[in-house]
């Protein structure tokens, strides 16, 4: 795989990608983030469009949903060495998922600006593709398998409530409840999206096994 500093002609905007807040300056990849958000969407839309071409709408639609969430994306961080590359003096946030994925996003989102949309897909198909054709069905995260059973069982959809939020202002640790039902179960992440897919987790594991 190609040193990913190597592809870029403009290095101060891959540095900005990788600077976290400092000093009360806000963090420099946010923006970039945003703008790589969409730009692995598109990519990861279109692989999947060609590597499965007989599949409907609904189950792209799954796949993509695992193929960009936020652990797969710290992972693709991880893989590609961004935890060494981060800028910032505080290392437990070189290992916290959620920093790992907007960063894995903010570089994509610099490497587009930087090199165009082809540069991007040449550098990401082969780390995502791998990914992509290891499941043979369709994957489902948990938070759709949740509702699915749900509204099956009960006729009703989940409600998840941030129910309290913890830690320092820059790595905070969110508690949300998932009620349905007579169950309830909470989960715990550092974004509210990270403590609902491990409270669906838990809900899955705890309720619906077997089911």
């Amino acid at each position: 795989m190609q040193n990913l500093i190597d592809l870029f002609h403009n290095k101060k905007l891959f540095n900005k990608a990788l600077q976290l807040a400092r000093d009360g300056r806000p963090a420099g990849y946010e923006r970039l983030e945003f703008l790589g958000d969409r730009v692995i969407g598109i990519v990861v839309a279109e692989m999947l469009y060609h590597a499965f071409p007989n599949e409907k709408e609904g189950d792209l639609a799954k796949r993509f949903v695992a193929l960009v969430r936020e652990e797969t994306l710290a992972e693709v961080a991880a893989q590609i060495g961004l935890p060494a590359l981060l800028k910032t003096t505080e290392n437990e946030l070189r290992h916290n998922a959620s920093v790992l994925s907007d960063v894995c996003e903010s570089v994509l989102g610099a490497l587009y600006l930087d090199a165009g949309l082809d540069a991007v897909k040449q550098f990401m198909e082969p780390i995502w593709k791998p990914l992509l054709l290891s499941k043979r069905q369709a994957p489902q995260d948990p938070k759709s398998a949740v509702q699915e059973w749900v509204q099956k069982t009960f006729k009703e959809l989940p409600v998840y409530q941030l129910t309290d939020k913890t830690g320092p202002d820059h790595q905070p640790v969110f508690t949300v409840t998932l009620s349905a039902g007579p169950y309830t179960v909470m989960g715990r992440g550092y974004s509210k999206k990270e403590a609902e897919q491990q409270a669906a987790q838990s809900f899955l594991e705890t309720y619906c096994h077997g089911h």
